[in-house]
């Protein structure tokens, strides 16, 4: 599988409960229609997003996905095609989700959001203690619970999670001034979750200046969005992300040390409710579809296959393994590890 291989390094990236039914549909007309979900501006969700084919509207809410990865790389998760990705744990929401994409293990331990931390070696941990990537693994994202998900004591990578600082002793000029904005930025949901531009402009601040190999990025705020209900919102925060992934891959195509050698993997932790409407709000194992994800893959190991339409059945254990082997590594520990995607390769064993 890696006689070949070229990715020599990783960019790992989330969107909190971003449904994929959005991705692959585009704005549902039966929630936009809804005064309860709408913000009362129905009239700017249809302007922003609204096209009479699917085809059209997804590209209008993610068209970075829907133009270059789409054509260089694959996408997964459309049920309609009988791409099926599913969350494996039991619980289908967020730290059991997460826990699940780095470990490749469904620990039905890990049952609560306010789980201590994770007592499992994440792939993260383990590509950390590897001589080549020793140092070379962070990870930030706008929900608190990120060092405990990833165990960033026993780790020793950098997490900057929530309303961590910057930059440690030593935070560069723009890591000064964005240390100072989030200090006093609005703080809608608590000291729990910052806003995404600050996970971003962090971890794009990172990125320029450490050269990380390996490099997590999760963002939050379509999850709190869709709790509150807030339709419009969410799109916004959807359409937000498709723009920063752009961001990232336009950066690291033109830097020396990432060009043709990086691998984007982008995902989300777990679904949320469709079956019934007023239920899109929400997620865990009591709504009928909350276990239902996508992911998508673009680098210089991953053949182009498009939107996936074969028949599969996926797994979010299945990730933490593909991660390490576009690496070039086997992710070994303790716990039961899942096979890796053999789709995402070019090579197969």
């Amino acid at each position: 599988m890696n006689g070949q291989r070229k990715t020599e390094n990783i960019i790992i990236i989330t969107t909190d409960g971003f449904r994929w039914q959005e991705v692959f549909k585009g704005m549902d007309s039966a929630i936009a229609n809804n005064s309860k979900f709408n913000q009362g501006d129905s009239q700017y969700i249809y302007t922003t997003y609204w096209s009479n084919t699917e085809a059209e509207r997804r590209k209008k809410l993610m068209p970075f996905l829907w133009s270059n990865i789409v054509s260089k790389g694959q996408v997964f998760g459309n049920r309609r095609l009988g791409s099926k990705v599913d969350n494996a744990n039991p619980f289908w929401f967020s730290y059991p989700g997460y826990s699940e994409i780095f470990t490749g293990y469904a620990d039905t331990n890990i049952n609560s959001n306010s789980h201590p931390p994770n007592p499992n070696v994440t792939v993260l941990e383990y590509l950390n203690k590897q001589p080549k990537l020793k140092g070379r693994v962070a990870a930030f994202g706008a929900w608190e619970a990120f060092g405990r998900i990833l165990n960033e004591e026993r780790s020793g990578i950098p997490v900057v999670s929530g309303f961590d600082l910057l930059g440690g002793k030593k935070p560069t000029a723009n890591e000064k001034l964005m240390n100072a904005m989030l200090k006093d930025s609005h703080k809608p949901w608590g000291e729990d979750e910052c806003f995404d531009v600050f996970t971003h402009y962090g971890a794009m601040e990172y990125l320029k200046t450490k050269k990380p190999k390996v490099l997590y990025i999760a963002y939050g705020e379509t999850d709190e969005w869709a709790h509150a209900g807030q339709y419009r919102s969410y799109l916004d925060a959807g359409r937000q992300v498709d723009a920063w992934i752009k961001e990232i891959w336009n950066y690291v195509q033109a830097d020396l040390q990432y060009k043709d050698k990086t691998t984007l993997f982008i995902t989300v932790d777990h679904g949320r409710g469709d079956i019934e409407k007023e239920k899109w709000t929400s997620h865990n194992n009591k709504i009928q579809d909350a276990h239902e994800i996508w992911f998508a893959v673009m680098g210089p190991d991953t053949p182009v296959r498009g939107e996936l339409s074969t028949e599969m059945q996926l797994y979010q254990q299945q990730f933490a393994q593909t991660i390490a082997r576009l690496m070039g590594y086997t992710y070994q520990a303790k716990h039961p590890i899942a096979d890796e995607i053999l789709y995402v390769f070019k090579m197969t064993k």
